[in-house]
Parts: structure tokens; sequence; C-alpha cells
């Protein structure tokens, strides 16, 4: 494959002016499918959630799921919508092998709700407005697995496998309008505005939100326009990034490869493109179709959906805290700097301190821990943190440490055997055998071990030369692998020196 050629991004960013828009599909955690009653839940053997409604199969009828309708609602709500009183679904025909039906069940001009707004900060405390334009539901598709080839994709694939259990979970599309005005800032702005969705998602609680299992995926536009000439570029649509990291280096990578075409008096081709996490860079999928192209027209099998005020009102009484307000207020309850802060909302790992904090464990500790150990590991394994752990394991982590169970030490080979699978905090403890060492009768006899090969330094912690207890503490803690709480070990020490110091 031919070198793409790349504008710097500043030169880019001098010539062209990137233009916006985006679209975030939410996977709703409903019990049920969107349109039938197979169990919706992430995993299971392949082909195996399904119903003869999934598979599109003669005489099997749709049913809409209420609680669906409820949380669409409550989402369009948080989005600053407008609710509409009768939306309507319609048929998005198209053939894929992951769409059993050759059609989508989805909304097409008549969304659930449209003209919404989102305040969407960036690191140094800049406020960006956010126009939505709608918020329509429909149904996933399957899954497509390519077998064979070196990326996974179809590209060089052998055969392909498909996996329906995927086919017909609830979802939500939400789709700005053009956004102008982010200049030298569009691919933060770009990832900000991804994580503010998440943030408002889960703290509705109607989706897990996971990235990295695609409960939530945008695709990202974008299109140069010349400065001064007042004329919208060409857009390509990079589909399904899934994680934040990804989403701010595709619009980087996509600003800097279409300065570079336009630059030498190229065309940008309207298409879709994909998104590769290994290289960084796109390439071309499919021309980008149009409305058009999908012969939309309504469902019927389906009547609109037509909401009572009263249902309305009490949804929007039930909103939480916008996550705008939340963090302001979090960072003064929590008494966090604006830079220990703001490294947590720049991480995306605000909801998961807020999650593991509500499970008993001190802002200070879970910040220690997800901005530390965890995000470490993460990025040694090019992951997002959050999965690697959930709030309630990292949570129980910090109440072994608080109890004197683990020093950090061990408690750092506790997270290890979490992330490997190996059960709980309190059961990887009791496998590994990782407990601190708490009877002080066999800390004094690995003090006294030691002491006995060092004669001189209760003499010397007796002349007031108290950094001399450090040999000693060490000793003892290299007999104890590490098991024993070195602040115990030194009382200890110094009192068989018969120091009060």
């Amino acid at each position: 494959m031919a070198k793409v050629e790349l504008m710097d991004y500043d030169r880019a960013i001098e010539m062209f002016e990137p233009v916006l828009g985006f679209e975030v599909h939410i996977e709703l955690n409903t019990k049920t499918k969107m349109f039938s009653d197979a169990p919706n839940f992430f995993g299971g053997e392949p082909n195996t959630n399904i119903t003869p409604v999934d598979l599109g199969l003669p005489g099997s009828l749709p049913v809409v799921n209420e609680q669906a309708i409820k949380y669409s609602i409550s989402l369009g709500l948080a989005l600053g919508c407008s609710i509409a009183p009768s939306s309507r679904f319609a048929r998005k025909n198209y053939f894929y092998p992951d769409l059993a039906k050759n059609y989508q069940i989805s909304q097409f001009d008549e969304p659930i709700a449209f003209d919404g707004n989102v305040e969407v900060e960036l690191d140094d405390g800049r406020v960006f407005q956010i126009s939505i334009e709608r918020a329509h539901m429909e149904e996933d598709a399957g899954k497509l697995t390519h077998v064979g080839g070196s990326t996974g994709r179809i590209q060089g694939a052998e055969y392909s496998l498909v996996d329906y259990n995927r086919a017909g979970v609830p979802l939500v599309e939400i789709v700005t309008n053009i956004i102008y005005g982010a200049e030298k800032d569009a691919p933060e702005l770009a990832k900000a505005y991804v994580s503010t969705i998440r943030d408002i998602v889960r703290s509705l609680d109607i989706s897990d939100a996971r990235m990295e299992r695609g409960n939530l995926r945008c695709d990202a536009n974008i299109s140069l326009t010349p400065r001064g000439s007042g004329k919208l570029g060409t857009r390509t649509e990079t589909k399904n990034v899934n994680s934040l990291r990804s989403v701010e280096r595709a619009i980087r990578y996509e600003i800097q490869r279409q300065a570079a075409i336009l630059a030498t008096g190229g065309t940008i081709t309207q298409e879709t493109r994909h998104w590769h996490e290994d290289t960084g860079t796109t390439s071309a999928g499919r021309p980008k179709s149009d409305a058009d192209d999908y012969r939309y027209f309504p469902e019927p099998d389906l009547l609109p959906v037509e909401p009572s005020l009263e249902l309305i009102e009490e949804l929007r009484a039930a909103l939480p805290e916008s996550p705008l307000l939340m963090r302001r207020r979090l960072k003064v309850d929590w008494g966090f700097s604006d830079i220990d802060f703001q490294s947590v909302v720049n991480a995306g790992l605000l909801v998961e301190l807020v999650d593991t904090v509500s499970e008993g464990a001190s802002p200070q500790s879970a910040r220690k821990w997800w901005m530390g150990e965890i995000s470490r590991t993460a990025n040694e394994q090019g992951v997002d943190a959050s999965s690697l752990v959930n709030a309630h394991q990292v949570a129980a982590l910090v109440k072994l440490i608080d109890a004197g169970i683990l020093t950090d030490r061990l408690a750092r080979q506790v997270l290890e055997g979490v992330i490997a699978g190996e059960g709980t905090p309190a059961e990887v403890v009791a496998s590994r055998g990782l407990a601190v060492v708490s009877d002080d009768t066999a800390l004094i006899a690995a003090i006294d071990t030691a002491l006995a090969s060092q004669p001189d330094v209760l003499e010397k912690i007796r002349d007031g030369k108290l950094q001399a207890a450090g040999a000693v503490i060490g000793a003892v803690m290299k007999a104890m692998k590490g098991q024993a709480d070195a602040a115990r070990v030194r009382e200890l020490v110094l009192e068989r020196a018969g120091s009060a110091g």
C-alpha cells in the first residue's frame, strides 16, 4: 500500500478550517432487545441470543421495547432535546451479511428527540456548545468476524463468520449539527464530546457505555474548508471508533491527510473510512451513501410512538446532574487541585472515580489507583483503563489496604491477579497468600534474625541514629517476602532497641 502523505498539523490548520460532525451510537442496557424478547447482554455463545424476529424470518413481527422508549426519552432530555409528541419507525434498506432482514428498523424523518444542545468542556476550561440535530431509536446489526489475514478485517481474510447475538440490540443514535469553530482544538473537542456523551449515558444508567465492547461507538465526520472560501468541503466518515484516544487521533490524522491532498490540487472522496489503532491511520471503506440510497419508508408493522406529557415530565424530573455541573461540584467536594482533577477528566476516568468513591473508597485513594497502576497497565496493553477492572473491584482493593491487610506493594500484586481474571481482590489475596503478616511473634523472630547479622545496629539506634533501623527493616521485609507492614516493623525494631523514637 502506497504511503499516505500527511501535512504538518499546524500548517493544515493555517490553510484550512476543520468542520466536524459526530454520530454516536449508544447500546441501551435493557433486559431484552428492541423488537423481540431475546436476551440483551454482552457475550454468550454465537447465535444463541436470537429469536425469529431478530433474523427477520417469515411471519415474525416486531414489538417495541417499552423500557427502551423510556431510556431514549431520558437521553433526549439530558441532551436538551425536545421530545416529539409522535415519532415513527422506518425501514432503512441495505444489504449486508450481518443484517439478516436486509433492512434495519430505525427512525428517519420523525425521530423521538430533536433540537438539543450539549456543553463540552476542554482541558483549559473553555466550554463549547455542541448543537444536537436529533437522537433517534434503532436496532443494532450483528457482528462479522473475519478469519485469516493479518488485520482482522475483510481485506485479505479467508472467510467471515456472522454472529447475530447483537442483532436487534436497542440503540440510540445521537447526531450533531455541523460544528464550526473548533480550529486547532478539533481533535480535543472530538474526544471531549464523546467523553461527555459517555458520562451522560452512564449517569442515566441506561448503558454500560464501554467502548471496547461496542456499547458506545463514534462515527466521526470531518471536512476541510479552505480559508476564506466560504464553501463546505467534502466530508469523510471514520466509522466505529472505539476509544476516546482513538477519536482524538482519528480526527487529527484525517485533518493532516485531507490537507495534504487538497494542498496539491487533489479532491476528497466522500466515503467511510476505517480506523486502524495499530498504525494510527485510516483507510478507505465504501462510498458514503446519502439518505435516498436507503429507500426509507414507514415501518408497516409498528405504530407511532406517542409518549404522554406526564411520562415525559416524570422522566425529566428524574434526570441526574449534568456532567459539567457535576465536575465543578466534585472538584470542590473532593478537594482536588485543578491539575489533579483535570488529569482525571483528561484520562476519561471521572465516572470510574465517582463509582469507586460511591463504593466507599476515598477520592484520593480512588484517584491514586485509577490514575496510577491501572492506567499504567492499560497503556501497556493499549486498552482503556475501565476495560481492566471495575469500580467495585478497586474499592474492594482500597478497603483491604485501609484495613491493613495489604500494603501498596502487595496491593499491586493483587490488582495484577484481578486483571488476570483470578477473582475478586479478597479471592486473589487468599489464593496467592498475599495478606500482610500481622503476627508480631513472626515479625519479632525475623527482626531478631536480622539484628543478629547486624549487631552494631542496636547501638547506633540507642545513640540516636534512628536511620540505622532502615537496614534491619529492609532485611525483614525481604525475609517476609514483602508481606510485612514496614511501619510496624520499624516500631518493633525501635522497641527492641529500647528507644522511644
